[in-house]
């Protein structure tokens, strides 16, 4: 059973010095590492990765872009208490929650928490010569360690989204052990970041430069994109032995009606489907899934975590599913879906869309371990071992690893060569 799968497999030793603290001067000059559907290895570079794409690609990439969402008050002690942005909660809608004057609510961790009484934090800012007081004040405990933070501004001329940009910092990941620096602002972005609501970036896109994107149209690419923000559950270690006993983090997306269609043409033409990063790995072969839960009649557009592990998944029709989004969306008369995602992507998933992968070397015993493992030896007979394969052979060739690190070009391992 998927669930019973043990978590210490998929470890491996990762030493500090291997982590890639900062990113290359030039974003495609990074390695690549390609893992060919026979299972051989070859080492490249990401530049080149149009030539090593099939012909005619279908590429998606999510536009998510990072927000500045850690927010550093001090107590007039001088005791220091971070509010990290989760999600928003009042407006529950990124967009209209970036558009919110003189008011918001969002759902966030706090760092010093039992520094932060009920007394209302707060600090100046300044916009374009414009001063103001921006005010926080925790309300209820939500689950876990967050809470709901209420922001209050006294100028209603300005943003929210203003409001972030100005008050906080980007949110490198952990594992960095350093603080955020100024070139983080553009380096931890993708070059077509577009629609706020990311704590993380999707990393594997974090490569791609215009020339890379130019190159791809001239190899006759058809590139895509759709929106999913990175939440702070990616890095979310796995504490139980089992997968089973691990609570999948949800992440909200949304798909233009344009994408749905050009993955149908992709498999009538039997163009590959190639996914940038994992975010666009879940949200991809998250959409058969909601497009089943809509021909049953659900409300709730939402993809469970173990949902794709049921019996009754193996009767779902790709192709019918996706037809039945855009029904759903032509019956709303609506050219977006926006929905949320649980789905644990592991050994033993059913794989309908993404037929290659670009992505990064990621954490020992992670979630995206275990999607990585699924998607190379999904048409193998073998050992499932194909990503210790190639992480292996990345340490040992001195690769640079997690979001600032180098990449992987992965293609499912098959027997039938």
């Amino acid at each position: 059973m998927v669930q019973d799968i043990k978590i210490a497999d998929f470890g491996y030793p990762l030493p500090d010095e291997r982590i890639a603290t900062h990113p290359l001067a030039r974003r495609d000059a990074c390695r690549l590492l390609l893992s060919r559907p026979d299972g051989r290895l070859s080492h490249r570079r990401f530049s080149e990765l149009p030539d090593l794409l099939p012909p005619s690609p279908l590429v998606v990439c999510n536009n998510t872009r990072v927000i500045n969402a850690r927010m550093a008050f001090y107590k007039p002690s001088g005791a220091r208490i971070e509010v990290f942005l989760l999600e928003p909660l009042e407006p529950s809608d990124y967009v209209l929650a970036f558009q919110c004057r003189k008011s918001c609510v969002w759902k966030c961790m706090i760092g010093n928490l039992k520094r932060w009484k009920d007394t209302p934090l707060s600090m100046t800012l300044n916009i374009s010569g414009r001063e103001f007081q921006l005010s926080a004040r925790r309300l209820e405990t939500l689950d876990g360690n967050t809470h709901a933070v209420e922001f209050t501004w006294d100028d209603s001329d300005i943003t929210f989204a203003s409001v972030v940009d100005a008050a906080g910092r980007i949110p490198i990941p952990p594992y960095l052990r350093r603080e955020s620096e100024d070139t983080d602002a553009d380096d931890y972005q993708t070059v077509y970041s577009l629609v706020k609501g990311s704590v993380a970036a999707p990393t594997a896109g974090l490569h791609f430069t215009d020339d890379v994107f130019d190159s791809l149209r001239g190899h006759n690419a058809d590139i895509r994109y759709l929106t999913l923000h990175v939440g702070a559950g990616t890095f979310q270690p796995v504490k139980s032995d089992t997968i089973g006993a691990h609570p999948m983090h949800t992440e909200t997306f949304t798909v233009e009606r344009s994408l749905i269609e050009a993955l149908l043409e992709a498999i009538v033409l039997h163009r590959p489907v190639v996914a940038v990063g994992t975010t666009s790995v879940r949200t991809l072969e998250s959409l058969p899934y909601l497009g089943s839960a809509v021909l049953k009649g659900r409300d709730e557009l939402k993809v469970s975590q173990w949902e794709a592990y049921d019996s009754a998944s193996d009767e779902i029709d790709t192709v019918t599913c996706l037809r039945a989004l855009l029904d759903y969306m032509d019956n709303r008369h609506i050219t977006s879906l926006t929905a949320s995602t649980a789905i644990m992507i592991a050994p033993g998933f059913r794989w309908r869309l993404v037929n290659v992968m670009v992505t990064n070397f990621h954490q020992p015993q992670s979630t995206l371990l275990l999607l990585v493992s699924s998607f190379l030896d999904r048409c193998s007979s073998g050992s499932g071992a194909q990503w210790r394969y190639i992480y292996n052979e990345a340490l040992k060739s001195d690769y640079r690893f997690l979001s600032y690190g180098d990449a992987c070009l992965l293609f499912p391992k098959t027997d039938l060569l």
